[in-house]
């Protein structure tokens, strides 16, 4: 491609709900954009309509080969390497420790943190030798999509936020490991969050429309896309660490 983007991103779970909504932010920011997700046809879809600053790459999450694909179609594509990757990708689980599908488990926890851990570490390799040498005149930017049931445990969701808490550690970690390279690692922790995951993630509509009913108006996955653009558009030497997104009347978790 010839067309200059001001940045160019990976972004994981792209073909629906917040990972959808990141990818369209970006690139009426003018970002160039390489988006993963398992459907297929959303993708080609997405690539039609969004053009030559689009390129999907049809995969699992959580499987290496496919997140490698992901970093050799941003520079085929946009004769560049990313410098911001969100790491998005991710499954809910409904219900308690006590009554936890073991199987569903493993399931979601090979895509919420392995995935996630095998994209950060990708990305942080090629991020610090990118950084070395242009810091702070560049910004590099690893995105993680945590949750409020990572920091507060939830009954109704306390296997899916096992994951979550576990994929704050490693945010926390990792950005102390890069951070003095000039490599910012960001944690985005949505509340409720109307986007289809509650659905996905097998919660009972009742429940859904409990939630809604006690705390709305609920946010859309376009507010959580706001947050993850105002941290990656920063100068490059502020580092938004952390940020906990809520429907303004949740008080927990």
């Amino acid at each position: 491609m010839t067309e200059t983007h001001k940045r160019t991103a990976i972004v994981t779970g792209a073909s629906s709900g917040i990972g959808e909504a990141i990818v369209r932010r970006f690139i009426s920011e003018g970002f160039g954009v390489v988006g993963n997700g398992r459907n297929a046809d959303k993708l080609e879809s997405l690539e039609k309509e969004l053009g030559g600053t689009f390129r999907g790459v049809a995969g699992d999450a959580a499987d290496e080969a496919c997140l490698e694909n992901l970093f050799a179609a941003v520079e085929k594509h946009f004769n560049n390497g990313a410098d911001i990757v969100v790491a998005n990708a991710g499954r809910g689980l409904g219900g308690s420790v006590k009554d936890a599908d073991l199987s569903e488990f493993q399931e979601m926890m090979q895509v919420n943190v392995t995935g996630a851990l095998i994209l950060m570490q990708k990305a942080a390799r090629r991020m610090m030798e990118t950084q070395a040498g242009s810091f702070p005149e560049t910004a590099a930017d690893i995105v993680i999509t945590g949750s409020v049931v990572g920091r507060h445990v939830s009954p109704f969701s306390a296997t899916y936020g096992a994951s979550k808490f576990a994929i704050h550690s490693l945010t926390e970690g990792l950005r102390r490991e890069v951070s003095p390279m000039g490599v910012r690692v960001s944690l985005v922790e949505p509340g409720l969050v109307f986007s289809g995951f509650q659905s996905a993630a097998g919660y009972p509509d009742e429940m859904v429309k409990t939630m809604a009913d006690k705390f709305g108006p609920i946010p859309e996955a376009d507010d959580i896309a706001d947050a993850v653009y105002y941290i990656v558009s920063r100068p490059p030497h502020v580092h938004v660490c952390d940020i906990v997104v809520r429907p303004t009347r949740q008080d927990y978790p």
